[in-house]
């Protein structure tokens, strides 16, 4: 995938090298998930999480016995809901129906090598949550951090936010500070970078009105603003390639074979599913996580993501008690 000559917000970059359907990492270019591919996730490197998940789905239909439908959302090579359907067991497994989220073709025909007719996909979640009537538990694992990231520089000069476009170049963003904590941030040091996520607001914002009952467990990488940025002054983004961590100017470099990552700003995440009628029920660390549900054998994790990962619960208001 060539860049483009024509320059262009960062985001827009990101959502090309991603997700552009002929040449896009995600839909054409990626490989296997795991120690063979570019990057590893915490359900290629362990059980420990299925399990978990598993177990938690179990104390989830205690509370709401009358839910049948079990959403995954960017399945990744399907070793994480492979791996749920095991530890739930043969009982459980009957009383529900299983779906995927996927949009990618690469990664879509990995799951079906691996589940085969045990599940029902769908190019989005409005569509999964139409055929479970609107009554589903949901959860998803290193999702957000692949939405496109709108990137911005501070300017002590200016006492401004600018917007980085490709190549880059600093212009006026165009996004309201009511919905970003680091826009209405104004201590950061000159040129300090961050990620602002518009493009995950938009989906929460168009999809939420289709669920009535049910929880969502989000595990993501990221924390709370300002402390996401914390000794960070280029941001967090950082793109993949064969499990070398890339920055800076290589992030710009074979756009279409690698995968580009930002940390999620939990602080805004929260916020947005607030103003949709979710409740957060929980959040906790994945170890915690993992703890709470009596799956705590070690993650062969180097880069600590037991601490690094989060782990929220939310609920519909209508259910949340």
């Amino acid at each position: 995938m060539k860049s483009s000559a024509v320059s262009e917000p960062f985001s827009g970059f990101m959502a090309r090298a991603l997700f552009d359907p002929e040449r896009g990492y995600y839909t054409r270019h990626i490989k296997t998930v795991g120690t063979r591919g570019d990057f590893s996730t915490s359900a290629t490197l362990s059980p420990s999480l299925g399990r978990a998940i598993a177990d938690w789905l179990k104390g989830e239909s205690h509370l709401q016995s009358h839910i049948r439908h079990i959403i995954e959302i960017g399945a990744g090579d399907g070793s994480l809901m492979q791996t749920v359907r095991k530890a739930l067991g043969w009982w459980a497994r009957r009383r529900f129906t299983f779906h995927i989220v996927e949009t990618s073709p690469v990664l879509r025909q990995e799951q079906q090598k691996k589940l085969g007719n045990k599940v029902v996909w769908h190019d989005d979640l409005e569509s999964a949550l139409t055929a479970s009537g609107g009554q589903a538990f949901i959860y998803h694992n290193e999702l957000l951090d692949a939405f496109p990231a709108t990137l911005v520089q501070w300017s002590a000069a200016e006492q401004r936010w600018l917007e980085v476009w490709v190549p880059e170049q600093l212009h006026p963003h165009a996004l309201d500070a009511a919905h970003f904590s680091a826009l209405r941030h104004t201590a950061f040091s000159d040129r300090q970078r961050c990620e602002l996520h518009p493009s995950v607001r938009d989906w929460l914002r168009g999809w939420t009105p289709h669920w009535k009952n049910g929880a969502m467990l989000t595990i993501d990488y990221g924390d709370d603003f300002p402390g996401l940025y914390h000794r960070r002054p280029h941001g967090t983004l950082r793109a993949y390639l064969l499990h070398q961590r890339l920055t800076g100017a290589d992030i710009y470099a074979n756009p279409g074979r690698q995968d580009i990552t930002a940390d999620i700003n939990f602080t805004d995440y929260c916020a947005w599913l607030h103003e949709l009628g979710l409740i957060e029920v929980s959040r906790q660390t994945l170890a915690g996580f993992l703890e709470d549900q009596s799956a705590s054998d070690r993650l062969c994790d180097p880069d600590g993501a037991g601490t690094a990962f989060k782990c929220f619960v939310h609920r519909p208001q209508a259910c949340a008690s």
